[in-house]
């Protein structure tokens, strides 16, 4: 059976450090799945003009915050795998994009901070890829699709975003850490979960324009387009395998597709 991809909200790089329940569901979901050849990530911090994918035998890693310096001694050790990287690239110049392959860019929290709870053997080598933020959701679901057949070669994708990302309304809030959805986010939230049960998938392209408070829960496009990579690499509707919420406005948000 092929492997699902993934879509994952990352949250904070402190999702390592404190207890929660998004947490808890990614220290125990790998289990549940055979064992991959490679990860192949899109990361919301990684952005670029075109796409790209890092070629990195041993990529470093990139503090891409303030403070936390508990976690800026942090490494992940997983390898890179530079046949890998050329092999998404050419599935993509295959599907007529015109990607790079780059070196030199890290392993960032949206990637090191999942897969530390996913994987903290670090055995499962990790491929790096970008997103075009300007270049809208189907432009995403369409480099989904280019990599959907990788799944069935025992490659996991995953999108690792956040299904909603106010970053000053989350500082700003006093709510407590685990505190439910405030109701414009939990508005947002369930027309997603509505549109991705249902593979509505026209609507979920047009989510700025359908989806109730979308500019409040996405000010910026970048943490909610590595779900649409998962959209299309899935190539089915996508389940539910996780739901929680930080500080009632930033859903920790979980989903499969295929």
């Amino acid at each position: 059976m092929p492997l699902p991809a993934l879509y994952i909200s990352h949250g904070s790089p402190r999702l390592i450090l404190e207890d929660s329940a998004a947490r808890d569901f990614l220290k125990g979901f790998a289990g549940s799945l055979p064992k991959p050849r490679a990860i192949v990530i899109a990361t919301a911090h990684f952005g670029t003009s075109r796409p790209a994918v890092v070629g990195d035998a041993q990529p470093g890693m990139i503090y891409d915050f303030g403070g936390m310096p508990e976690l800026r001694k942090l490494v992940y050790p997983a390898p890179g795998d530079p046949q890998v990287a050329i092999k998404v690239a050419g599935l993509w110049q295959a599907a007529g994009f015109a990607p790079a392959v780059v070196t030199g860019y890290g392993y960032d929290h949206g990637t090191w901070v999942p897969l530390t709870l996913l994987y903290p053997d670090a055995d499962v080598p990790v491929v790096q890829i970008s997103v075009q933020p300007h270049l809208g959701p189907a432009h995403h679901v369409a480099l989904g699709k280019a990599l959907a057949s990788m799944r069935a070669e025992n490659f996991l994708v995953i999108g690792s975003g956040s299904l909603t990302h106010n970053l000053h309304e989350f500082y700003s809030s006093d709510l407590p850490p685990d505190a439910p959805a405030v109701p414009w986010v939990a508005d947002f939230t369930d027309w997603m979960h509505e549109k991705i049960e249902a593979g509505a998938n026209d609507d979920l392209v047009n989510y700025r324009k359908l989806a109730p408070h979308a500019a409040d829960n996405h000010p910026t496009d970048e943490h909610l387009m590595p779900l649409f990579i998962a959209i299309g690499a899935g190539e089915t509707k996508g389940r539910r395998i996780h739901a929680s919420t930080r500080s009632g406005v930033i859903s920790m948000n979980t989903y499969a597709f295929g």
